[in-house]
């Protein structure tokens, strides 16, 4: 097993007295560095009335502050070489950018600036809102992306998970100034911000650039309380989706674990032997074996409190329901049958392989780091990790499909071009 201490080694956090964190890893012989500012919440935090406003405060941060325009913050960053970027999730929400090590001084005060001092004006609060509706009919233009969309919302009914992160039509059409701002100011506190960075990054130098504005923050816990449930099966569902479509789309869903479950690495083997990959057993089946589909996949989406797992393919419409069994065969197959050594092997050997690939920019340590921290309240070592994945053993994944594939608990989505009588007995 490689030694990856000396990385370990290479993590610091500081905390400031209101409760704010600053958690750096250095990276050595990088020339980068990547910082992100994240918030501890997101979509999963909007009362009904809300949805899309997490989303929504995130293209705003962008659109100006006292001291920039919209266009002086996107030309400052350019002018450095930097990206600068943000992003959404149901657990949290990310402000963060990419530079070179000698220009973190100004970009520090750029990433600052926007999250602490925007001001939100009128008009383009209804620039964005023309532009989020657009975003919204994109994905909604997108079959693929749609019947995804389609499969969490009806996964995940009467849930915290179960809206949309863009939001809808409605929801965003009717948004004002004061409910945007007031959801800002009910969880932008700073008990829940997490600034980190990777890279090319001194400690203690990345501290004195925030301490001014951050450090200053004042001390306050969320207006309100974020709510773990356990999701309420509504037992097998099966929706069809008529659309003038060229392929028939399949999304099914079934239940996974939750991001800090010791069962976490099991998931992830499963999820490579079942469809994680070019050598799975859906791609083998459906596509290279039967040609069914272009397309086939599968993927776990993990949250705090709970988890789901996906599968994805995209077929021709008199294929669609043989397709569908053969899915639902393979998850039987792996509930019913040891996996073999070699593949067990060889699709644990993939992940660790996969996790080590992907730390090659300043932008995937940082990413990494700052999810073990939200995670799990500390660093998690690469060596740690490996050890995780190295403990799995084929029953785990055998009993854990067991656990998961439960007919009662299962959700297909269809859209497309279908003879809806031949899911009758799906």
């Amino acid at each position: 097993m490689q030694n990856f201490g000396k990385l370990s080694g290479m993590v610091q956090q500081t905390i400031f007295d209101n409760g704010l964190k600053v958690i750096t890893q250095q990276v050595p012989g990088m020339h980068t560095v990547s910082i992100g500012i994240w918030v501890a919440n997101g979509a999963r935090c909007e009362q009904p009335f809300e949805y899309g406003v997490a989303h929504f405060i995130e293209h705003l941060l962008f659109k100006g502050t006292a001291r920039r325009t919209a266009r002086q913050i996107t030309h400052e960053i350019d002018s450095l070489g930097g990206v600068l970027n943000a992003f959404t999730s149901y657990e949290y929400v990310c402000y963060y950018a990419k530079s070179l090590a000698k220009t973190l001084p100004q970009v520090v005060d750029i990433l600052s600036d926007i999250f602490l001092n925007s001001i939100f004006p009128a008009d383009e609060i209804e620039r964005e809102r023309k532009v989020v509706l657009q975003e919204i009919k994109m994905r909604d233009d997108a079959p693929e992306e749609s019947i995804h969309d389609r499969l969490h919302q009806s996964f995940w009914s009467r849930h915290p998970l179960g809206h949309p992160i863009l939001g809808d039509n409605e929801t965003i059409r009717s948004m004002t100034r004061d409910t945007i701002l007031g959801f800002k100011n009910s969880w932008y506190h700073p008990s829940e911000i997490m600034i980190s960075a990777a890279g090319a990054v001194e400690h203690n130098a990345l501290v004195n650039l925030l301490k001014t504005s951050f450090a200053a923050l004042n001390p306050h816990k969320p207006d309100r309380v974020q709510q773990s449930l356990e999701r309420k099966s509504e037992g097998r569902v099966v929706n069809i989706c008529e659309r003038e479509l060229e392929q028939t789309l399949i999304c099914l869903g079934t239940e996974g674990v939750s991001s800090t479950s010791p069962q976490r690495y099991s998931l992830m083997v499963l999820n490579a032997i079942l469809g994680g990959g070019m050598s799975s057993r859906l791609f083998e089946e459906i596509r290279e074996k039967r040609g069914l589909a272009y397309s086939v996949y599968s993927y776990p989406s993990s949250y705090r409190d709970a988890g789901s797992m996906a599968i994805f393919a995209g077929t021709e419409r008199g294929r669609s329901c043989d397709t569908i069994k053969i899915i639902l065969g393979e998850m039987a197959k792996i509930k019913n049958e040891a996996v073999p050594e070699e593949e067990f092997d060889a699709a644990r050997e993939q992940i660790k392989g996969k996790i080590l690939m992907s730390l090659e920019s300043s932008e995937s340590y940082m990413f990494r780091l700052s999810r073990s921290f939200l995670n799990f309240g500390r660093y998690q070592p690469l060596d740690e990790i490996m050890a995780g994945f190295d403990a799995v053993l084929p029953e785990n994944v055998q009993n854990l499909a067991k656990d998961l594939f439960l007919d009662d608990s299962m959700n297909i989505q269809i859209m497309g071009k279908v003879d809806p009588q031949c899911f009758d007995n799906i």
